[in-house]
């Protein structure tokens, strides 16, 4: 696992290939929530790729969210999925954000994305009232979890 800028060419291939992903789920451009790559500077968040060898294979990143770390860009291409690429990568964003002082960590996810919806579920996140660019959409799921 490696922290790489958000405008690094690594993340933006793998934030492009996201966007894709959520674009072919619900249509348009994916996510339309405003992001500024400052967002994602240590310590107020950050952006994490992970590898097989020599390839990109997943990312994740945090950013602030008030008293939070909101969770933003996970993702896994679709020949790592299911190798626990995912799970490593919230696991190692959960260590970072706690690191950072933050003690909840907080995400809005599609409802069309049940695998997502599974693995936070596992994680052990709960769902809450929706907030954020999304608290209104109908497919909008938020979560959170005690880091």
């Amino acid at each position: 696992m490696t922290t790489v800028a958000y405008t690094d060419p690594v993340a933006r291939r793998l934030v492009t290939a996201a966007l894709a992903d959520l674009g072919a789920r619900y249509g348009g451009e994916g996510d339309a929530t405003p992001v500024d790559p400052a967002e994602f500077v240590p310590p107020a968040g950050v952006f994490l790729v992970a590898w097989r060898g020599d390839e990109p294979v997943g990312c994740g990143a945090w950013r602030t969210h008030g008293p939070d770390a909101e969770l933003k860009r996970m993702y896994t291409v679709p020949a790592a999925r299911g190798t626990g690429v995912a799970g490593a990568v919230l696991a190692a964003l959960e260590d970072d954000a706690r690191r950072a002082g933050r003690t909840r960590m907080v995400l809005e996810c599609g409802a069309r994305q049940p695998e997502a919806i599974a693995m936070y579920e596992r994680f052990g996140y709960r769902r809450i009232p929706n907030y954020g660019f999304y608290a209104d959409a109908p497919d909008c799921l938020s979560y959170a979890r005690m880091l």
